[in-house]
């Protein structure tokens, strides 16, 4: 009688044994899943912009913060030549005066703010064109495809020739004419570094 309870006492405890072990593997492999994981390395020269968000990643519905003002981006570009993209962002502006960002990389990142010279007259025809003052050099001329999301009023995609223009300090002047078009003008500013904060849109 003695050694039968005996017996069955050992594969009491052996299955207790048992049962232990499956709920420590199975723990174990819990807590290997909930593990966070190793920080990536990290350029330490990275753009400043990361802190505010990435304007890279701009789209139709984000708002941004620039200069105490907000506005949300109501339209995209999306633009190509060869192997070459940049972006343009239209946003709303309370005053009625078009203004957009241009993001591009070329290598390093630029952001641009820009205002449309409403009925300037200005032609891309000579190499240098002085505005109020500032000298604008032509630095560029070309033809980009686009593809278009939210309100831009332009067509899903298309066709744009480019002339862009640099004065000293961060200064930009651009035209562009769509398909079908007149020239549009526009007057830019560059960014500084973390100047722009971006809320997007989800």
């Amino acid at each position: 009688m003695l050694s039968g309870v005996t017996g069955a006492l050992v594969v009491l405890l052996l299955l207790a044994l048992i049962v232990l072990v499956v709920i420590l593997i199975r723990q174990s492999r819990k807590t290997a899943q909930q593990a966070p994981a190793a920080p990536q390395p990290a350029d330490p020269f990275a753009d400043a912009y990361q802190i505010a968000g990435d304007p890279r990643a701009l789209k139709p519905g984000d708002m941004v913060e620039y200069l105490g003002q907000r506005f949300f981006v109501r339209g995209t570009l999306r633009l190509r030549e060869g192997g070459y993209r940049w972006s343009e962002h239209f946003l709303d502006d309370a005053e009625g005066t078009k203004r957009w960002i241009s993001v591009e990389e070329d290598p390093d990142l630029q952001v641009v703010m820009w205002t449309e010279l409403q009925d300037s007259g200005l032609l891309p025809t000579e190499k240098v064109i002085t505005l109020e003052g500032v000298e604008y050099r032509r630095v560029e001329h070309g033809t980009a495809q686009f593809q278009s999301q939210g309100t831009t009023g332009l067509g899903n995609a298309g066709r744009v020739e480019y002339v862009d223009y640099e004065a000293p300090g961060g200064k930009f002047l651009a035209f562009e004419r769509f398909e079908g078009g007149r020239w549009e003008a526009g007057v830019g500013d560059l960014v500084p570094q973390g100047a722009l904060t971006i809320y997007p849109s989800s």
